[in-house]
């Protein structure tokens, strides 16, 4: 999380899932006892009945690592976010630590995830990236994504993660 941090992430302006993290558990993760309570309120976020701000919806993390370097994490979310969020933000995220970008690592991650949000009931998913974010694009067209269109500062795809999908 450092190298998140020394790229700037975590500021109140940054309102990505480790951006978030960060300002809230950043100082914690140290200590093992506070780690186990992140850990544990990640998984309890895949959860319907778990209380989350009406912004969010249920949403399963992965972590990507190699034995016990962690390289990122991909989310999924169960369905759309309300209020429009949804259309910006996507079913599916991820994010690869600075060090590890550029090493194949976000396009795996996508293909891993697919099976996943086909578990959750997908049979596809909303991928959203930056318009000036020309790795995250290629990776999304990488795991199959069809461009659908721009809203703002966003390319949208769908992506499908299941045979029907």
């Amino acid at each position: 999380m450092d190298e998140y941090v020394a790229e700037g992430r975590g500021a109140p302006s940054d309102q990505t899932n480790v951006g978030r993290d960060i300002r809230i558990f950043g100082d914690k993760w140290a200590d093992a006892a506070e780690f186990r309570h992140f850990v544990d309120s990640v998984r309890l976020q895949a959860f319907e009945d778990t209380p989350r701000p009406s912004t969010f919806v249920p949403t399963t993390t992965l972590w990507w690592v190699d034995g016990d370097e962690y390289l990122g994490r991909v989310t999924i979310r169960h369905r759309l976010a309300p209020r429009g969020i949804g259309e910006r933000n996507g079913h599916i995220g991820y994010d690869v630590r600075p060090s590890a970008r550029r090493k194949g690592h976000a396009t795996a991650m996508l293909a891993a995830a697919r099976p996943w949000a086909a578990e959750v009931g997908l049979f596809r998913a909303l991928i959203t990236c930056d318009v000036l974010n020309e790795p995250s694009r290629r990776v999304i067209e990488t795991n199959g994504g069809v461009f659908i269109d721009r809203l703002d500062e966003k390319l949208r795809y769908w992506l499908p993660v299941s045979a029907t999908g």
